[in-house]
């Protein structure tokens, strides 16, 4: 069951004065759930760094193909999705259930207007289960109790965290989180992670997330391909590594596209 605000309460959180990135990022994916304030900071960032939409496609996909290895190749059957953004096609229930019908997703995201269309993310096949929690990803105690209603903590879990540890700033808090989060984990399970980075020759980029910073909500906080490396500290990290997150396992065998400043890997507790 989802625990939500009054309609009333939700309403006065959504802010469609001020660009969020969620819609934005919605925006570059091609949704509808964004206003003209997000297009048009989207548009600027985009002037900034020309590419930056096809982060958002790459990361979608990454998602997509993360996904689907856990489940066919590795056995998951459940998983926690922190950070889950505005529902768009292939969410993490609709690849999971596609190959297993019986997996178990808990979406967690604090943004309004996710929660305002969590129902889509709430549909399920008859043998799987959705659930949706309001949380912040910093309420550590409180995401694991909720997931405990639906995820059995005795079976390996694939934690999801795509482009959402980005919002916090300090390096040891986030590193500490994600620790956390993994720690309450069995043996077997699984971290999927995806951060923007930044890079001497994706200057660019630095741009495009300075501009973000001064007109748009949440921040953003970016890190060096290394930094985000060692939030797998302690996983064993699946092949090719941390790396762009269109150049993660990608389905064709052809020449690999340029790379985009979003990487992403997968780790398994041992």
């Amino acid at each position: 069951m989802t625990e939500s605000p009054s309609v009333s309460e939700l309403h006065q959180r959504i802010k469609t004065d001020q660009p969020h990135t969620a819609r934005i990022w919605n925006y570059w994916l091609g949704g509808k759930d964004h206003y003209e304030v997000d297009q048009q900071a989207g548009d600027q960032i985009r002037e900034l760094h020309p590419g930056i939409g096809d982060y958002a496609q790459a990361d979608r996909q990454f998602l997509g193909r993360a996904v689907r290895h856990l489940v066919t190749e590795a056995g998951i059957r459940q998983f926690l999705d922190i950070g889950t953004g505005l529902p768009t096609a292939d969410n993490t229930h609709e690849v999971a259930q596609r190959h297993a019908p019986e997996s178990r997703i808990v979406y967690v995201d604090n943004d309004p207007i996710v929660l305002a269309h969590a129902e889509a993310l709430l549909t399920s096949t008859p043998e799987g289960r959705t659930d949706y929690l309001d949380e912040d990803l910093r309420n550590v105690d409180t995401i694991l109790e909720h997931a405990r209603r639906t995820l059995d903590f005795g079976k390996p879990v694939a934690l999801m965290l795509l482009g959402v540890v980005i919002f916090v700033e300090d390096d040891e808090e986030a590193y500490g989180i994600v620790r956390r989060l993994m720690d309450a984990l069995p043996s077997g399970s699984y971290l999927v992670l995806s951060h923007t980075i930044t890079r001497e020759d994706m200057p660019d980029v630095d741009a495009a997330v300075a501009f973000w910073n001064e007109h748009g909500t949440p921040k953003l906080t970016q890190r060096t391909p290394e930094a985000v490396t060692r939030f797998f500290d302690g996983l064993d990290l699946l092949e090719p590594g941390v790396v762009s997150c269109n150049h993660w396992r990608p389905d064709t065998d052809g020449e690999l596209p340029p790379e985009v400043a979003m990487f992403g890997g997968v780790g398994r507790k041992a």
